[in-house]
C-alpha cells in the first residue's frame, strides 16, 4: 500500500476539536477516494460512503432540505442497513463534482457536530460559482496531488531516515558520496518516466519495471479527454482537448512559451479565452507565468498573456510524446535531448506540490531568462534548471542586479555545493527546496 502524505493530514483534521467537513480535491485518479475510505477504516466504527457518480440514486437525499437530520434520515431510507453512531461515523461523500447540492449541505454537518465529513472531487467537475451555498466558513479545502518523489521513495523502501539524512546534507551544503548520487539520480530518472499517479507507481514498484506503465498513463489521457467531454459546459471543448494535446509542441520549442498559433492554423487568441484557466482549474495543467520585472511582489507583477503550460504529472508528458521519443527516454534515460522541457516539467510539478505559484522571466531581449522563481520572507530566489552543465550567465546577471535578490538555485546533475552567490542542487533534491529555503531564512543565512 502506498504512503500518502495526505493521510497525515487526514488525521490530524481528525484530532483538532470542532474540525470543520473537508473537501479533498485534485486531479482525476490521484488517491483521493482510496485514501478517505482506508482513513475511515483505520479511525471510525462506521463508515457512510456515498458515490455520486456511481450512485446517482442518493443525489435525492437533499429534496427535503440541506439540515443534517433530514438528509441523514433520507440516506437511511436509501439504505435501511446504514449504521450511523455518533461521534464514530465518517460520512463520505465521493464524486461531489456530480452532486452540487452536496457542499450546499456541508454548514448543517458542521452546525449539528455529531458526524465527520469528508467529501472528494475532481477538480474537472467542482464549479463553486454554480453551487448557490458553498459553505463559506464551514468547511477546510485540501488539495491532493499525484505522488511527490519523497512519497515515491517511501513506496521504493526508503524512509525519513534516508531523507533526513539527504536533508542535512543540503542543509549543511556537504556533498553526497558517489553511491547516494548514483541511487538517488536512478530513482529520480525512473519518477519522471513513471510519473505520480499512484495505480502507475503501484505498478512499476511491483513489477520493478516499467513494464505496463505506458499503458495505464495512456488510459489516463484518454479519461481525461473523456471528463474534458463530460465537465467542459458552455465552452468549446474540441479547443480545450487541443490545447491540452498541444502541450509536448510547445515544450519542444526552445522558449517554451504557449503559443494559439501552434494550436491550430488560423487560430485567434479570443477563441481560446478561458481554456487555459478551465485546464488550471481542473487540475491537470500548471501554468508558470512570466514576471513583469524579477522583483517582489510576486502576485501583483506578471504578464497574464506570457505563460508556459506544464503537465501537473511529467509521465503523463513522456506518455504524451511520440513513440521514438518514450523510447529514447526510458530506454537512455536522455532526458535533456527534449531540450530541457522534461526538467522544467518535473521541476514545475514538484514547486507547486510543494505550495508555489509558477513565474518565470525573460527580457525583452532574451539577455536574460530563467525559469523559475520561489521567495522566503525576504527574498526572491531565481532557480535555474539546467539539463546540462552549461554556463549560469543569467543566474549570475540576477544576482549582480540585487534588489529583491540575495541568492539563487541551480538544478541539475551535479553534486552539492555553494559559491557564495548560489547553490547547486542535484534534481532530485528540489522536494526539499521549501524546507531548505525556509530554515535558511529561519537562521537569517
Amino acid at each position: 500500500m502506498l504512503i500518502r502524505k495526505a493521510t497525515q493530514h487526514l488525521i490530524e483534521w481528525k484530532k483538532r476539536k470542532a474540525h470543520k467537513p473537508l473537501i479533498i480535491n485534485g486531479a482525476r485518479q490521484v488517491g483521493k477516494t482510496f485514501i478517505v475510505r482506508q482513513f475511515g477504516r483505520d479511525y471510525y466504527q462506521n463508515i457512510i460512503e456515498i458515490n455520486f457518480a456511481l450512485q446517482p440514486k442518493y443525489k435525492t437525499i437533499f429534496d427535503d432540505g440541506f439540515d443534517a437530520e433530514s438528509i441523514l434520515k433520507n440516506i437511511s431510507l436509501k439504505d435501511p442497513f446504514t449504521e450511523m453512531t455518533p461521534g464514530k461515523t465518517l460520512i463520505f461523500f465521493d464524486e461531489i463534482q456530480d452532486c452540487r447540492n452536496c457542499a450546499t449541505s456541508l454548514k448543517s454537518f458542521h452546525q449539528d457536530g455529531r458526524y465527520d465529513v469528508v467529501c472528494s472531487g475532481s477538480l474537472m467537475g467542482i464549479h463553486y460559482k454554480e453551487i448557490d451555498s458553498n459553505s463559506v466558513g464551514y468547511k477546510e479545502d485540501y488539495r491532493m496531488f499525484s505522488l511527490d518523489f519523497e512519497e515515491f521513495l517511501w513506496a521504493n523502501g526508503y524512509n525519513e531516515h534516508h531523507i533526513d539524512r539527504l536533508y542535512n546534507k543540503m542543509a549543511s551544503v556537504q556533498p553526497l558520496s558517489s553511491t547516494e548520487m548514483e541511487v538517488f539520480t536512478g530513482l529520480f530518472r525512473d519518477y519522471m518516466v513513471v510519473g505520480g499517479m499512484p495505480e502507475v507507481v503501484a505498478t512499476y514498484v511491483n513489477n520493478k519495471n516499467f513494464s505496463g506503465v505506458l499503458a495505464l498513463q495512456r488510459q489516463l489521457m484518454r479519461d481525461y479527454e473523456d471528463d474534458i467531454t463530460k465537465y467542459a459546459d458552455g465552452m468549446d471543448k474540441a479547443r480545450i482537448k487541443a490545447v491540452y494535446k498541444h502541450i509536448p509542441v510547445f515544450l519542444a520549442k526552445e522558449n517554451k512559451k504557449f503559443q494559439i498559433s501552434k494550436v491550430a492554423r488560423g487560430a485567434r487568441s479570443r477563441e481560446y479565452v478561458g481554456v487555459t484557466e478551465w485546464l488550471t482549474d481542473a487540475g491537470i495543467v500548471n501554468i508558470c507565468y512570466c514576471l513583469d520585472t524579477p522583483e517582489l511582489p510576486l502576485g501583483d507583477n506578471y504578464i497574464a498573456n506570457n505563460f508556459k503550460i506544464y503537465y501537473h504529472d511529467t509521465g503523463m508528458l513522456i506518455a504524451a510524446l511520440d513513440e521514438e521519443a518514450q523510447a529514447d527516454l526510458r530506454e537512455n534515460k536522455n532526458f535533456n535531448t527534449y531540450k530541457g522541457a522534461v526538467y522544467e516539467n518535473i521541476i514545475a510539478e514538484t514547486l507547486v506540490k510543494q505550495g508555489y505559484s509558477l513565474y518565470f522571466y525573460r527580457n525583452e531581449k532574451s539577455t536574460i531568462e530563467m525559469d523559475f522563481f520561489i521567495r522566503d520572507r525576504q527574498s526572491l530566489i531565481p532557480i535555474e534548471v539546467k539539463a546540462n552543465d552549461g554556463a549560469t550567465t543569467s543566474l549570475n546577471k540576477l544576482i549582480d542586479k540585487g534588489g529583491d535578490i540575495r541568492y539563487g538555485i541551480k538544478l541539475c546533475n551535479k553534486n552539492i555545493g555553494f559559491n557564495g552567490r548560489f547553490y547547486t542542487f542535484p534534481y532530485f533534491l528540489g522536494f526539499l527546496l521549501k524546507r531548505f529555503t525556509m530554515d535558511r531564512d529561519k537562521n537569517n543565512v
